[in-house]
Protein backbone atom coordinates (compact mmCIF):
# COMPACT_ATOMS: atom_id res chain seq x y z
CA UNK A 1 0.00 0.00 0.00
CA UNK A 2 1.53 3.37 -0.68
CA UNK A 3 2.14 5.95 1.75
CA UNK A 4 0.01 8.86 2.13
CA UNK A 5 1.28 12.11 2.79
CA UNK A 6 1.21 14.08 6.47
CA UNK A 7 0.74 17.14 7.73
CA UNK A 8 0.15 18.46 11.39
CA UNK A 9 -3.41 18.21 12.83
CA UNK A 10 -3.36 21.23 14.28
CA UNK A 11 -0.49 24.41 14.72
CA UNK A 12 2.43 24.61 18.22
CA UNK A 13 4.19 27.60 18.77
CA UNK A 14 7.86 27.89 20.82
CA UNK A 15 9.82 30.96 21.66
CA UNK A 16 13.82 31.21 22.45
CA UNK A 17 16.50 32.63 21.53
CA UNK A 18 18.61 32.17 18.06
CA UNK A 19 22.18 30.66 18.09
CA UNK A 20 24.27 33.29 15.48
CA UNK A 21 21.63 36.29 16.01
CA UNK A 22 21.15 36.39 19.49
CA UNK A 23 17.56 37.27 18.96
CA UNK A 24 14.70 36.35 20.57
CA UNK A 25 12.28 34.86 17.89
CA UNK A 26 8.69 33.10 18.12
CA UNK A 27 8.23 29.66 15.77
CA UNK A 28 5.00 28.95 14.64
CA UNK A 29 4.76 25.84 12.62
CA UNK A 30 1.09 25.39 10.85
CA UNK A 31 -0.07 22.35 8.84
CA UNK A 32 0.00 22.45 4.99
CA UNK A 33 -2.09 21.29 2.28
CA UNK A 34 -1.16 18.44 0.15
CA UNK A 35 2.59 18.91 -1.98
CA UNK A 36 3.31 22.01 -0.08
CA UNK A 37 6.27 21.07 1.14
CA UNK A 38 8.11 23.14 4.28
CA UNK A 39 8.24 26.43 3.52
CA UNK A 40 9.10 28.92 6.14
CA UNK A 41 7.55 32.55 6.94
CA UNK A 42 8.42 36.07 8.37
CA UNK A 43 5.88 37.48 9.57
CA UNK A 44 7.85 40.52 11.02
CA UNK A 45 8.61 41.49 7.22
CA UNK A 46 6.10 43.74 5.35
CA UNK A 47 3.96 41.51 3.32
CA UNK A 48 4.79 38.11 5.04
CA UNK A 49 6.87 37.07 2.75
CA UNK A 50 7.88 33.20 2.42
CA UNK A 51 10.70 31.22 0.96
CA UNK A 52 10.85 27.13 0.25
CA UNK A 53 12.99 24.93 2.07
CA UNK A 54 14.72 24.34 -0.77
CA UNK A 55 18.59 24.04 -1.72
CA UNK A 56 18.63 26.15 -3.95
CA UNK A 57 17.83 28.91 -1.83
CA UNK A 58 20.55 28.13 0.51
CA UNK A 59 22.73 31.69 1.02
CA UNK A 60 25.62 30.18 3.04
CA UNK A 61 26.20 26.98 5.67
CA UNK A 62 28.74 29.13 8.05
CA UNK A 63 27.78 26.96 11.13
CA UNK A 64 24.56 26.00 10.36
CA UNK A 65 22.08 26.40 6.66
CA UNK A 66 20.20 29.86 5.98
CA UNK A 67 18.32 30.37 3.38
CA UNK A 68 17.42 33.91 1.82
CA UNK A 69 16.19 35.56 -1.29
CA UNK A 70 15.52 39.27 -2.28
CA UNK A 71 13.12 39.77 0.52
CA UNK A 72 13.99 37.22 3.56
CA UNK A 73 16.27 35.68 5.61
CA UNK A 74 16.34 32.55 7.71
CA UNK A 75 19.37 31.45 9.44
CA UNK A 76 19.81 27.91 11.23
CA UNK A 77 16.77 25.98 9.62
CA UNK A 78 18.42 22.07 10.16
CA UNK A 79 17.00 21.38 13.88
CA UNK A 80 13.56 21.86 12.87
CA UNK A 81 13.43 20.47 9.01
CA UNK A 82 15.28 17.31 10.85
CA UNK A 83 12.42 17.03 13.48
CA UNK A 84 9.54 17.26 10.75
CA UNK A 85 11.23 15.15 8.41
CA UNK A 86 11.67 12.90 10.94
CA UNK A 87 8.33 12.51 12.82
CA UNK A 88 7.51 12.04 8.84
CA UNK A 89 5.53 15.34 8.68
CA UNK A 90 5.59 16.33 4.54
CA UNK A 91 3.54 19.30 4.42
CA UNK A 92 4.32 22.42 7.02
CA UNK A 93 4.13 26.45 7.31
CA UNK A 94 7.37 27.60 9.56
CA UNK A 95 6.32 31.06 10.70
CA UNK A 96 8.41 33.49 12.50
CA UNK A 97 8.75 36.58 13.82
CA UNK A 98 12.41 36.80 13.79
CA UNK A 99 16.25 35.76 11.34
CA UNK A 100 16.58 32.46 13.21
CA UNK A 101 14.75 29.18 14.18
CA UNK A 102 15.11 29.16 18.46
CA UNK A 103 18.55 27.06 19.02
CA UNK A 104 16.76 25.75 22.23
CA UNK A 105 18.96 22.89 23.47
CA UNK A 106 20.78 22.62 20.77
CA UNK A 107 19.07 19.65 19.37
CA UNK A 108 15.47 18.98 17.69
CA UNK A 109 14.13 17.44 20.52
CA UNK A 110 11.60 20.16 21.51
CA UNK A 111 10.51 20.49 18.37
CA UNK A 112 9.75 16.96 18.31
CA UNK A 113 7.37 16.76 21.66
CA UNK A 114 5.55 19.94 19.99
CA UNK A 115 4.99 17.83 17.06
CA UNK A 116 3.82 14.62 19.56
CA UNK A 117 1.71 17.23 21.14
CA UNK A 118 -0.27 18.43 18.66
CA UNK A 119 -0.41 15.07 16.49
CA UNK A 120 0.11 13.87 12.66
CA UNK A 121 -3.11 13.04 10.48
CA UNK A 122 -2.44 11.62 6.44
CA UNK A 123 -3.65 13.45 3.44
CA UNK A 124 -5.31 12.13 0.46
CA UNK A 125 -2.83 11.98 -1.69
CA UNK A 126 0.39 9.74 -1.77
CA UNK A 127 4.22 10.84 -1.16
CA UNK A 128 6.45 11.38 -4.11
CA UNK A 129 9.82 9.68 -3.33
CA UNK A 130 13.19 10.37 -4.79
CA UNK A 131 13.93 6.86 -5.04
CA UNK A 132 17.92 5.55 -5.55
CA UNK A 133 18.43 3.61 -8.77
CA UNK A 134 21.60 4.40 -9.00
CA UNK A 135 25.13 5.15 -6.78
CA UNK A 136 25.55 8.98 -6.47
CA UNK A 137 29.06 9.91 -4.97
CA UNK A 138 30.37 13.15 -3.80
CA UNK A 139 34.21 14.35 -2.41
CA UNK A 140 35.29 17.17 -1.03
CA UNK A 141 38.94 16.47 -0.79
CA UNK A 142 40.06 19.94 0.77
CA UNK A 143 37.72 18.81 3.78
CA UNK A 144 38.14 15.43 3.45
CA UNK A 145 34.62 14.91 3.04
CA UNK A 146 33.28 11.81 1.67
CA UNK A 147 29.44 11.46 0.80
CA UNK A 148 27.60 8.60 -1.39
CA UNK A 149 23.48 7.65 -1.59
CA UNK A 150 23.05 3.62 -2.61
CA UNK A 151 19.64 2.34 -3.87
CA UNK A 152 18.08 0.96 -0.43
CA UNK A 153 14.46 0.03 0.49
CA UNK A 154 14.42 2.39 3.15
CA UNK A 155 15.77 5.80 4.26
CA UNK A 156 18.89 4.60 6.33
CA UNK A 157 22.08 6.97 7.46
CA UNK A 158 25.51 5.86 8.15
CA UNK A 159 28.20 8.40 9.42
CA UNK A 160 31.47 8.59 10.45
CA UNK A 161 33.44 11.66 12.05
CA UNK A 162 36.96 11.94 12.78
CA UNK A 163 38.19 15.28 13.96
CA UNK A 164 41.83 13.98 14.75
CA UNK A 165 41.07 15.02 18.21
CA UNK A 166 41.38 13.17 21.38
CA UNK A 167 38.76 14.02 23.05
CA UNK A 168 36.14 13.19 20.42
CA UNK A 169 38.17 10.14 18.44
CA UNK A 170 36.14 8.38 15.32
CA UNK A 171 32.83 8.01 16.13
CA UNK A 172 30.12 6.17 14.39
CA UNK A 173 26.55 6.25 13.69
CA UNK A 174 23.65 4.56 12.19
CA UNK A 175 20.03 5.29 11.25
CA UNK A 176 18.26 1.72 9.62
CA UNK A 177 14.87 3.61 9.76
CA UNK A 178 13.19 6.67 9.93
CA UNK A 179 11.26 5.53 12.72
CA UNK A 180 14.34 5.27 14.96
CA UNK A 181 14.81 9.39 14.65
CA UNK A 182 13.00 10.31 17.62
CA UNK A 183 14.08 8.12 20.43
CA UNK A 184 17.74 7.91 18.88
CA UNK A 185 18.80 10.77 17.88
CA UNK A 186 15.98 13.69 18.27
CA UNK A 187 17.77 14.79 21.48
CA UNK A 188 21.46 14.80 20.54
CA UNK A 189 22.97 18.14 20.71
CA UNK A 190 25.36 20.13 18.57
CA UNK A 191 29.16 20.16 19.67
CA UNK A 192 31.46 22.37 19.15
CA UNK A 193 35.39 22.53 20.38
CA UNK A 194 36.12 24.76 23.30
CA UNK A 195 38.91 26.44 20.62
CA UNK A 196 36.12 26.78 17.71
CA UNK A 197 34.34 28.38 20.34
CA UNK A 198 36.71 31.02 21.35
CA UNK A 199 37.15 31.57 17.44
CA UNK A 200 33.69 32.59 16.59
CA UNK A 201 33.45 34.83 20.09
CA UNK A 202 36.21 36.80 19.39
CA UNK A 203 34.73 37.35 15.72
CA UNK A 204 31.47 38.39 17.24
CA UNK A 205 29.35 35.18 16.34
CA UNK A 206 27.03 32.84 18.20
CA UNK A 207 25.76 35.84 20.00
CA UNK A 208 22.87 33.78 21.42
CA UNK A 209 25.47 30.59 22.79
CA UNK A 210 25.38 29.27 25.86
CA UNK A 211 27.68 26.06 27.57
CA UNK A 212 23.87 24.97 27.65
CA UNK A 213 22.96 25.05 23.94
CA UNK A 214 25.83 23.11 23.12
CA UNK A 215 28.34 20.12 23.91
CA UNK A 216 31.61 22.31 24.07
CA UNK A 217 34.64 19.72 24.16
CA UNK A 218 37.87 20.75 25.26
CA UNK A 219 40.71 19.39 23.75
CA UNK A 220 43.43 21.18 24.78
CA UNK A 221 43.81 23.24 27.84
CA UNK A 222 45.63 26.36 25.50
CA UNK A 223 43.61 28.79 26.48
CA UNK A 224 44.41 32.09 28.72
CA UNK A 225 42.58 33.12 31.54
CA UNK A 226 41.56 36.22 29.48
CA UNK A 227 39.93 34.01 27.28
CA UNK A 228 38.40 32.41 29.48
CA UNK A 229 37.14 35.46 31.14
CA UNK A 230 36.00 36.40 27.73
CA UNK A 231 33.89 33.11 27.18
CA UNK A 232 32.15 33.73 30.53
CA UNK A 233 31.27 37.37 29.74
CA UNK A 234 29.96 36.41 26.32
CA UNK A 235 27.56 33.84 27.91
CA UNK A 236 26.55 35.85 30.58
CA UNK A 237 28.24 33.52 33.18
CA UNK A 238 30.67 33.40 36.20
CA UNK A 239 33.73 32.41 35.60
CA UNK A 240 33.73 29.59 38.02
CA UNK A 241 30.34 28.06 35.97
CA UNK A 242 32.18 26.88 33.69
CA UNK A 243 34.55 24.40 35.46
CA UNK A 244 36.81 23.61 33.04
CA UNK A 245 39.29 22.17 34.98
CA UNK A 246 40.79 19.73 32.13
CA UNK A 247 40.24 17.65 28.66
CA UNK A 248 36.80 16.96 28.55
CA UNK A 249 33.24 18.50 28.29
CA UNK A 250 32.96 22.25 29.38
CA UNK A 251 30.31 22.40 32.69
CA UNK A 252 30.69 18.14 32.77
CA UNK A 253 27.60 18.20 30.32
CA UNK A 254 26.10 14.32 30.57
CA UNK A 255 26.30 12.97 27.00
CA UNK A 256 22.68 11.01 26.37
CA UNK A 257 25.07 8.71 24.09
CA UNK A 258 28.57 7.69 23.88
CA UNK A 259 28.39 8.57 20.24
CA UNK A 260 26.39 11.57 20.45
CA UNK A 261 28.38 13.79 18.48
CA UNK A 262 28.20 11.60 15.48
CA UNK A 263 24.40 11.59 16.05
CA UNK A 264 23.98 14.64 15.93
CA UNK A 265 25.54 14.87 12.36
CA UNK A 266 23.43 12.27 11.49
CA UNK A 267 20.66 14.52 12.67
CA UNK A 268 22.00 18.06 10.78
CA UNK A 269 22.23 15.23 7.24
CA UNK A 270 18.55 14.73 7.29
CA UNK A 271 17.60 18.29 8.04
CA UNK A 272 19.78 19.35 5.30
CA UNK A 273 18.77 16.81 3.09
CA UNK A 274 15.20 17.91 3.35
CA UNK A 275 16.31 20.71 0.99
CA UNK A 276 16.02 18.18 -1.83
CA UNK A 277 12.24 18.50 -1.60
CA UNK A 278 11.18 15.52 -1.60
CA UNK A 279 11.61 12.26 1.06
CA UNK A 280 14.17 10.14 0.12
CA UNK A 281 14.48 6.03 -0.35
CA UNK A 282 18.16 5.32 -0.47
CA UNK A 283 21.47 4.86 2.11
CA UNK A 284 23.32 7.64 2.54
CA UNK A 285 26.91 7.53 4.07
CA UNK A 286 29.12 9.70 5.35
CA UNK A 287 32.60 10.63 6.13
CA UNK A 288 33.60 13.87 8.38
CA UNK A 289 30.14 15.62 6.54
CA UNK A 290 29.54 19.27 7.68
CA UNK A 291 26.61 21.83 6.35
CA UNK A 292 28.66 22.77 3.65
CA UNK A 293 29.03 19.36 2.18
CA UNK A 294 25.57 18.12 3.22
CA UNK A 295 24.37 21.08 1.01
CA UNK A 296 26.54 19.78 -1.67
CA UNK A 297 25.32 16.60 -1.97
CA UNK A 298 22.17 18.07 -1.59
CA UNK A 299 22.32 20.02 -5.04
CA UNK A 300 23.77 16.60 -6.92
CA UNK A 301 20.42 14.55 -5.45
CA UNK A 302 18.26 17.74 -6.59
CA UNK A 303 20.11 17.54 -10.17
CA UNK A 304 19.32 13.86 -10.34
CA UNK A 305 15.41 14.89 -9.54
CA UNK A 306 15.34 17.39 -12.74
CA UNK A 307 17.02 14.78 -14.63
CA UNK A 308 13.98 12.32 -13.93
CA UNK A 309 11.32 14.92 -14.23
CA UNK A 310 12.36 15.19 -17.61
CA UNK A 311 10.57 12.13 -18.06
CA UNK A 312 14.20 10.36 -19.12
CA UNK A 313 12.69 6.80 -19.64
CA UNK A 314 12.92 3.72 -17.00
CA UNK A 315 13.74 0.58 -18.53
CA UNK A 316 13.07 -2.90 -16.79
CA UNK A 317 15.77 -4.70 -18.39
CA UNK A 318 15.07 -7.67 -16.24
CA UNK A 319 11.66 -8.28 -18.41
CA UNK A 320 11.55 -11.15 -21.02
CA UNK A 321 12.15 -10.28 -24.23
CA UNK A 322 9.62 -9.96 -26.93
CA UNK A 323 12.06 -10.66 -29.29
CA UNK A 324 15.43 -12.54 -29.08
CA UNK A 325 18.47 -12.68 -31.10
CA UNK A 326 16.13 -16.07 -33.07
CA UNK A 327 13.57 -13.47 -34.08
CA UNK A 328 15.71 -10.65 -34.73
CA UNK A 329 17.65 -12.40 -36.97
CA UNK A 330 14.80 -13.72 -39.06
CA UNK A 331 13.36 -10.13 -39.50
CA UNK A 332 16.48 -7.80 -40.07
CA UNK A 333 18.99 -8.95 -43.09
CA UNK A 334 22.55 -8.21 -40.53
CA UNK A 335 24.47 -10.72 -39.91
CA UNK A 336 27.36 -11.17 -37.05
CA UNK A 337 29.20 -8.83 -36.69
CA UNK A 338 26.83 -6.14 -37.88
CA UNK A 339 23.91 -7.22 -36.01
CA UNK A 340 23.60 -4.56 -33.25
CA UNK A 341 20.58 -5.70 -31.67
CA UNK A 342 20.48 -8.45 -28.71
CA UNK A 343 17.39 -8.61 -28.10
CA UNK A 344 13.36 -6.37 -27.83
CA UNK A 345 12.14 -5.54 -24.05
CA UNK A 346 9.22 -3.02 -25.15
CA UNK A 347 6.99 -2.67 -28.14
CA UNK A 348 4.00 -0.74 -29.10
CA UNK A 349 2.03 0.92 -31.63
CA UNK A 350 4.66 3.95 -32.44
CA UNK A 351 7.45 2.77 -30.28
CA UNK A 352 10.04 0.04 -29.43
CA UNK A 353 12.94 -0.69 -26.71
CA UNK A 354 15.94 -2.53 -28.03
CA UNK A 355 18.92 -3.64 -25.91
CA UNK A 356 23.02 -4.03 -27.06
CA UNK A 357 25.13 -5.66 -24.10
CA UNK A 358 28.37 -4.09 -25.30
CA UNK A 359 30.96 -5.89 -24.35
CA UNK A 360 35.56 -5.99 -25.14
CA UNK A 361 34.58 -8.57 -28.08
CA UNK A 362 33.33 -6.50 -30.19
CA UNK A 363 35.18 -6.35 -33.86
CA UNK A 364 35.12 -2.53 -33.94
CA UNK A 365 36.84 -1.88 -30.38
CA UNK A 366 40.51 -3.72 -32.06
CA UNK A 367 40.94 -0.22 -33.99
CA UNK A 368 38.45 1.64 -32.26
CA UNK A 369 41.08 2.82 -30.07
CA UNK A 370 43.49 0.56 -29.01
CA UNK A 371 44.02 0.67 -25.03
CA UNK A 372 40.87 3.04 -25.18
CA UNK A 373 38.30 1.10 -26.59
CA UNK A 374 34.95 3.49 -27.54
CA UNK A 375 31.80 2.46 -29.19
CA UNK A 376 31.90 4.50 -32.72
CA UNK A 377 29.15 6.88 -32.92
CA UNK A 378 27.92 6.09 -36.11
CA UNK A 379 27.65 2.14 -35.12
CA UNK A 380 25.24 3.35 -32.11
CA UNK A 381 22.87 5.48 -35.11
CA UNK A 382 23.04 2.01 -36.82
CA UNK A 383 21.89 -0.02 -33.66
CA UNK A 384 19.05 2.90 -33.29
CA UNK A 385 18.22 2.10 -37.12
CA UNK A 386 18.16 -1.30 -36.50
CA UNK A 387 16.13 -1.35 -33.88
CA UNK A 388 13.45 0.63 -35.48
CA UNK A 389 13.54 -1.16 -38.51
CA UNK A 390 12.36 -3.99 -36.12
CA UNK A 391 9.24 -1.89 -35.47
CA UNK A 392 8.11 -1.65 -38.73
CA UNK A 393 8.94 -5.14 -39.38
CA UNK A 394 6.65 -6.30 -36.74
CA UNK A 395 3.99 -4.50 -38.23
CA UNK A 396 4.01 -6.26 -41.47
CA UNK A 397 2.65 -10.01 -42.29
CA UNK A 398 5.94 -11.11 -44.50
CA UNK A 399 8.49 -9.09 -42.84
CA UNK A 400 11.11 -11.75 -45.00
CA UNK A 401 10.20 -9.90 -48.49
CA UNK A 402 10.84 -6.43 -47.28
CA UNK A 403 13.97 -4.11 -46.10
CA UNK A 404 14.43 -0.77 -44.70
CA UNK A 405 16.55 1.46 -46.20
CA UNK A 406 17.55 4.37 -44.61
CA UNK A 407 17.65 7.39 -46.70
CA UNK A 408 17.78 10.68 -44.09
CA UNK A 409 20.00 11.18 -40.62
CA UNK A 410 19.20 14.16 -38.97
CA UNK A 411 19.92 16.40 -35.60
CA UNK A 412 22.72 13.72 -34.54
CA UNK A 413 24.19 14.08 -30.82
CA UNK A 414 26.70 12.21 -28.78
CA UNK A 415 26.30 12.85 -25.02
CA UNK A 416 29.04 10.68 -23.43
CA UNK A 417 31.19 7.71 -24.19
CA UNK A 418 29.87 4.06 -24.77
CA UNK A 419 32.23 1.73 -23.35
CA UNK A 420 33.00 -2.04 -23.26
CA UNK A 421 30.67 -3.12 -20.04
CA UNK A 422 27.81 -0.70 -21.04
CA UNK A 423 24.32 -2.07 -21.18
CA UNK A 424 22.55 0.25 -24.56
CA UNK A 425 19.49 0.89 -24.32
CA UNK A 426 17.37 1.82 -27.65
CA UNK A 427 14.20 3.55 -27.53
CA UNK A 428 12.67 4.73 -31.27
CA UNK A 429 9.20 6.74 -31.35
CA UNK A 430 7.38 7.46 -35.00
CA UNK A 431 7.04 11.16 -35.17
CA UNK A 432 4.28 9.99 -37.21
CA UNK A 433 2.74 7.74 -39.68
CA UNK A 434 3.79 6.03 -42.27
CA UNK A 435 3.73 7.29 -45.86
CA UNK A 436 4.35 6.21 -48.89
CA UNK A 437 6.83 3.92 -47.23
CA UNK A 438 8.76 6.62 -45.98
CA UNK A 439 8.78 5.95 -41.84
CA UNK A 440 10.20 9.00 -39.93
CA UNK A 441 11.46 8.36 -36.14
CA UNK A 442 12.94 9.75 -33.01
CA UNK A 443 15.70 7.63 -31.58
CA UNK A 444 17.38 7.76 -27.97
CA UNK A 445 20.26 5.81 -26.84
CA UNK A 446 20.80 4.97 -22.92
CA UNK A 447 23.07 3.49 -20.80
CA UNK A 448 21.98 3.34 -16.72
CA UNK A 449 18.74 5.74 -17.77
CA UNK A 450 21.50 8.69 -18.98
CA UNK A 451 21.08 9.58 -22.60
CA UNK A 452 24.35 9.18 -24.61
CA UNK A 453 22.85 9.70 -28.17
CA UNK A 454 19.68 10.77 -29.93
CA UNK A 455 18.45 11.82 -33.25
CA UNK A 456 15.85 11.71 -36.01
CA UNK A 457 16.42 8.96 -38.80
CA UNK A 458 13.95 8.19 -41.83
CA UNK A 459 13.40 5.26 -43.86
CA UNK A 460 12.11 3.51 -46.86
CA UNK A 461 10.15 0.14 -46.76
CA UNK A 462 11.47 -1.56 -49.89
CA UNK A 463 9.87 -5.11 -51.24
CA UNK A 464 12.86 -7.87 -52.08
CA UNK A 465 11.99 -11.36 -53.52
CA UNK A 466 12.13 -13.90 -51.25
CA UNK A 467 14.70 -16.02 -52.65
CA UNK A 468 16.84 -13.48 -52.73
CA UNK A 469 16.68 -12.88 -49.04
CA UNK A 470 16.85 -16.93 -48.23
CA UNK A 471 19.86 -16.18 -50.43
CA UNK A 472 21.41 -14.37 -48.60
CA UNK A 473 20.54 -15.47 -45.12
CA UNK A 474 22.18 -19.11 -45.95
CA UNK A 475 25.20 -17.71 -47.36
CA UNK A 476 26.16 -15.25 -44.18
Amino acid sequence: MAEKQKTLKASFTISGVGLHTGQNTKLTVHPAPIDHWYRFQRSDIEGQPTIKADVDFVIHTRRGTTLGNDKMEVHTTEHILAALYGMGVDNALIELDGPEIPILDGSAKHFVEAIEAVGIEEQDAEKDFFILKENITFEDPEREVEMLAVPSPDYRITVMVDYRSPMLGTQHASMYKISEFKDEFSRCRTFVFLRELMQLVNAGLVKGGDVDNAIVMVDTLDFTDEEIDRLANAFNREREELQSVGIGILNNVKLHFQNEPARHKLLDIIGDLALVGKPIQGHILAARPGHTTNVAFAKILKDHIKKEQRNIPQFDLMADSIYGITEISEMLPHRYPFLLVDKIIEMGEDYVVGVKNVTMNEEFFQGHFPGNPVMPGVLQVEAMAQTGGILTMSQIEDPWNYETLFVKIDKVKFKRKVVPGDTLVFKLSLLGPVRRGLVNMKGEAYVRNQLVSEGELMAQIIKVRNDERVASQHTS
